[in-house]
């Protein structure tokens, strides 16, 4: 559950928003937006299911379950239960989706929005003409998840403005349904990324830091960039870059060998979906694939690369990003599903049965495999964890020693690379000065002995710059060593404080 680094990150930001020398809003920072974290803030008050991880899974499992009865109502619209059940499998039995849902990773939550937002399009488009008063009650629905979506995801900011465009067309169009309550779900939807605008610049003095500010993402690649190449594949080039994100998806969902199989079959489905459903209707799913031309841009020109082992450069970054396409793909499965069922009913009605058991069967076998090739989601948060395994090993018994030692000590670290070395020693992050305190980090920075009795540094970060630069009335403890990571110290201060309430 904490292998993944941005895992433990959404843990410790929620944590954080309760326990912090200034708790409240402002601990939500300026980059990852809120909702997850809001989410998880009941669970993370237990210490122990903060630093477990179970404070991540509760929410992100009730996400992939109403995600998994949200595909299920929506294929049952147009299809009859066994093929609905084929789509249901192939969702609901996906290795990466599995994992990804022990995790407090966001993608669970942004893919219940996503199903649950197009089943509710879809039943307030039917409900437009026949029941205006059900019309405007989904329509609440619909403006909830939009503005859920974008307080998820960035992704979710496009899909509020593609989304209620198209809503406020047909609003247009059917004088019936103009009312005061459209106005203020309009309001509503439109003040959700306004109010994140105001939120960055209020507490951090820019309304786009989360854009430019230095942890976003376009600060993160400046500072990786090495050389005079292209920073990663996609670079600037949609093409190459949709590529990735398609092939990623295909290996999000089955193996690689049938990858482009399943693709073209879902989109076949898809499209037989179009031909047999009503196209209007219908048409409302098709915001399931709206992740393929968002990340065909983002990766081009929003500073988010995909790394895949079977490509250049052989690693593994952001495999989840994928993930985004698996309603659609299992829509579009479930309904080629369909078509297969329905040819059997025709030319041989007594194979129905064995046809939709043989269907299930392929999709099992299909996640099986991509089981047994290792899920993508899951080789890529082991690697996470790999690569600061040796410091949450070693560095939390010295600091829970420290501090059994120095009651009350306030501790001086950097809580945004290593968050779970916190969790891991067992003290409350308002006992640490860390780099979300702002005036109280500066302050220790300036005299670390003064203001700390445990310094923890890193080397080039800002507190191992501190200490270079007053290394006075502190001993060094112990230095730590972790492969591909910059070394680690502890300090001592030779007169520790006490914390002050």
């Amino acid at each position: 559950m904490l292998n993944y680094g941005d895992a433990v990150a959404h843990l410790h930001i929620a944590r954080r928003v309760i326990d912090a020398h200034e708790p409240g809003l402002s601990q939500f920072g300026s980059v990852w937006l809120p909702l997850p974290h809001l989410l998880m803030i009941p669970f993370v008050a237990v210490y122990a299911w903060w630093a477990n991880g179970l404070a991540g899974l509760i929410p992100s499992s009730l996400a992939y379950v109403a995600s998994c009865v949200g595909i299920y109502r929506l294929a049952r619209r147009w299809l009859r239960w066994p093929a609905a059940l084929v789509g249901l499998a192939f969702f609901a039995l996906n290795p990466n989706l599995l994992y990804l849902q022990t995790t407090a990773m966001t993608e669970p939550l942004f893919l219940c929005e996503m199903i649950w937002l197009a089943v509710w399009l879809v039943e307030w488009r039917e409900a437009v003409r026949s029941d205006p008063v059900r019309a405007t009650r989904l329509l609440r629905g619909i403006a909830l998840a939009l503005v859920a979506a974008v307080f998820t995801r960035y992704d979710g900011w496009v899909l509020a403005f593609l989304a209620w465009t198209c809503v406020g067309l047909v609003q247009m169009r059917k004088s019936t349904l103009r009312s005061r309550s459209f106005c203020w779900m309009s309001a509503a939807v439109v003040s959700a990324p306004l109010l994140w605008f105001a939120y960055n610049g209020f507490i951090f003095g820019d309304w786009l830091d989360f854009a430019r500010g230095p942890y976003s993402a376009a600060a993160i690649e400046a500072r990786t960039t090495t050389g005079s190449g292209p920073p990663h594949p996609g670079w600037h080039d949609p093409w190459v870059s949709l590529l990735f994100f398609v092939k990623s998806g295909e290996m999000d969902a089955a193996p690689e060998t049938w990858g482009n199989f399943l693709l073209v079959t879902s989109l076949l489905g898809t499209a037989w979906g179009l031909l047999k459903s009503r196209r209007l209707r219908f048409a409302w799913t098709l915001f399931l694939w709206l992740p393929v031309p968002f990340y065909a841009y983002s990766v081009s020109f929003g500073s988010v690369p995909i790394f895949l082992p079977v490509w250049w450069p052989h690693s593994f970054y952001n495999t989840r990003y994928g993930m985004e396409m698996l309603p659609g793909l299992a829509l579009g499965v479930a309904f080629a599903a369909s078509f297969l069922i329905s040819a059997t009913r025709e030319f041989k009605p007594r194979l129905v049965p064995y046809a939709a058991g043989a269907l299930l069967a392929v999709v099992v076998l299909c996640n099986w495999a991509v089981l047994s090739d290792r899920p993508l989601t899951y080789v890529e948060g082991t690697k996470n964890i790999e690569s600061r395994r040796e410091f949450e090993e070693q560095i939390p018994p010295v600091l829970r020693k420290l501090v059994a030692e120095h009651p009350g000590a306030p501790v001086l670290m950097g809580t945004s690379v290593y968050p779970n070395l916190v969790a891991l020693t067992g003290i409350p992050l308002r006992q640490t000065i860390n780099e979300s305190d702002r005036g109280v980090f500066s302050d220790a920075l300036a005299a670390p002995a003064k203001h700390a009795g445990v310094v923890v540094a890193f080397d080039g970060d800002e507190i191992d710059k501190a200490v270079k630069a007053h290394p006075e009335g502190l001993r060094l403890v112990g230095r730590f060593e972790c492969d591909d990571q910059k070394p680690g110290a502890v300090y001592v201060s030779d007169t520790p404080p006490v914390m002050r309430e």
